[in-house]
């Protein structure tokens, strides 16, 4: 019986990550001779890592004392006070973060200022989270990170004292986890700002894949495992049929036999991830 493979219309490169890589290799051509780096890895994907790489354009794991030419500030954003620091080196900054990202910021910042108990609902490690963290840190002490209601619980005093709560959103965090803690913290304020800040970009990619999911023997993630909003898609996907995240199409070797017992398979794909890698995997299948 021959496969039935489909992917997905929202899969691989958002129109953010699009524009960060462009803009860099643009920024490279247009200064041949200019030290140009990006602190930390510019979008989560090995891949194009390398590829920049090979362009001469450096991922910094942490910023150096002394430094010359043109620093990247990434798509998850940074906080105030590194974009000082990359200044303080004697770099020129150029500011890529996601526009969603920045909104993000902006929204945290405003509900800190006007008195809410601001929660944040992300992964605390995550750079763009450590960044809106960092931001609105700078106008209240009262921020919290969750992405569970475990994660609140420990807080669950001093948030019904506080009474007015403030929420916003990881751009690509899933909106059942965001459902959840609304459910959790509404009993516990007398005023809750939610401000829905996922990115529509995530929205839409997860719903699609659901949908496909319904209708598939197999759904294959293509995306980095260090990519937050490729992990939870496949998260999301392994509730509703067999679900696969992997790298590149050299990992497809693991699930062979799991493939051939599958006729209709879909492939979806992280923000992060680029058409090639994503071309690959479709004609290892077929």
């Amino acid at each position: 019986m021959p496969k039935e493979v489909k992917l997905a219309k929202f899969a691989g490169f958002c129109y953010g990550v699009k524009r960060a890589v462009e803009t860099v290799k643009k920024l490279k051509e247009e200064n041949p001779e200019r030290n140009i780096c990006v602190l930390g890895e510019l979008i989560h994907n090995t891949q194009v890592i390398e590829e920049l790489k090979s362009l001469g354009i450096e991922s910094l794991s942490e910023l150096p004392e002394q430094g010359n030419g043109i620093c990247v500030v990434r798509s998850h954003g940074e906080s105030p006070e590194v974009f000082e620091q990359i200044k303080k080196a004697g770099f020129e900054v150029f500011d890529l973060t996601c526009p969603d990202v920045k909104k993000v910021q902006q929204k945290a910042v405003e509900l800190a200022k006007e008195g809410y108990y601001l929660i944040i609902v992300g992964k605390s490690q995550h750079p763009e989270v450590v960044a809106i963290n960092a931001n609105a840190r700078l106008y209240s002490d009262n921020v919290i990170v969750a992405d569970s209601i475990e994660q609140l619980k420990p807080y669950e005093q001093e948030l019904k004292k506080h009474k007015k709560l403030g929420i916003v959103v990881q751009t690509t965090q899933m909106i059942s986890t965001l459902n959840e803690i609304i459910t959790y913290l509404a009993p516990l304020a007398k005023e809750l700002h939610i401000a829905n800040t996922i990115c529509q970009s995530t929205s839409m990619r997860q719903s699609e894949a659901v949908e496909l999911a319904k209708d598939s023997d197999l759904m294959i993630v293509v995306g980095s495992k260090k990519s937050a909003n490729t992990t939870h898609l496949a998260e999301i996907l392994k509730n509703i049929t067999k679900t696969i995240h992997i790298e590149t199409d050299k990992e497809l070797e693991n699930y062979r036999a799991l493939i051939e017992k599958s006729n209709k398979i879909s492939i979806t794909a992280g923000a992060s991830t680029p058409d090639n890698v994503i071309k690959k995997v479709i004609e290892s299948i077929n």
